[in-house]
């Protein structure tokens, strides 16, 4: 078990690995993350399912090489084998039918979104797509997207693909334009999803986010990945990760985010030295 069935490459330091986990993969809900430990002395991360087959036992997960441990998953290959695939975690996505969903989704939070929008199009919702990122080499799993999607608006920070701005733009277009929303998810950078929960604010469109908050255990006892929602203290492991984005105190997560830079650099400059060194 937990064997890299199949890797590739969707752009620049972002790969979609399949991962044999029958017994994850036959509990997973849509919304619900997993805990990944390359080796036995690797550090723990949460990272959020974008698919599962619970016939093949199969997991699809996207990861973005930002830091020491997810630039060491970048090296793994088909054949290699993770230590622990923890999971599934934290509560699934509340899916019903409803009139239309609008799934927006922000970089690698395109992926996640994936199969909340997914589930809520099988329930019998109509589902409007908003996909972003800084640019087109960096927009991933579009027509995966676009397989379920009613409707699909594309958005990149440079022009260079679709219309020249930001998911919020696309969204308020649409807003603006008087279609009838009844539920927003927005997953993507912390920025995105407060401006998201800004823009549905004044017209009181329901906006669930997913948080991308620090975490270490992931089973609530840590208390790493607290937040502060609706002015009370939750664990995104257990109570998330899906909040309602116009109670999230987005200020205070966005500063819990960067608390850990500096050791987060100190860590992949010493491992690029030892990669460099070849030992």
């Amino acid at each position: 078990m937990n064997e890299i069935v199949q890797k590739k490459e969707l752009a620049p330091d972002i790969d979609e690995y399949v991962i044999n986990a029958p017994l994850v993969a036959s509990k997973c809900l849509s919304g619900q993350f997993v805990v990944l430990r390359l080796h036995e002395e690797g550090e723990r991360i949460p990272i959020t399912i974008a698919d599962f087959d619970r016939d093949t036992g199969f997991l699809t997960l996207v990861i973005q090489e930002v830091g020491k441990t997810t630039m060491e998953m970048g090296t793994m290959k088909e054949g290699d084998v993770l230590s622990d695939v923890i999971g599934p975690l934290g509560r699934e996505s509340k899916i019903s039918k409803i009139g239309t969903m609008v799934a927006v989704g922000g970089g690698i939070g395109i992926p996640a979104v994936h199969p909340i929008a997914r589930a809520f199009k099988e329930a019998g919702s109509a589902v409007i797509s908003v996909l972003g990122a800084r640019n087109k080499e960096l927009l991933i799993w579009e027509e995966r997207m676009r397989s379920f999607s009613d409707k699909i608006s594309i958005t990149t920070d440079d022009g260079s693909y679709g219309k020249k701005g930001f998911v919020t733009d696309a969204l308020k277009e649409l807003i603006d334009s008087g279609t009838k929303i009844d539920q927003v998810t927005a997953i993507g950078p912390a920025i995105m999803m407060k401006m998201v929960s800004e823009v549905t604010r004044p017209k009181g469109i329901k906006t669930v986010v997913s948080l991308n908050s620090l975490m270490l255990d992931a089973t609530g006892m840590c208390g790493v990945c607290r937040v502060e929602v609706g002015g009370k203290t939750k664990f995104a492991c257990v109570d998330g990760p899906e909040f309602d984005g116009h109670e999230v105190n987005f200020d205070i997560l966005m500063s819990r985010l960067t608390m850990y830079l500096p050791e987060e650099k100190e860590s992949v400059e010493a491992y690029r030295k030892k990669l460099s060194s070849g030992k």
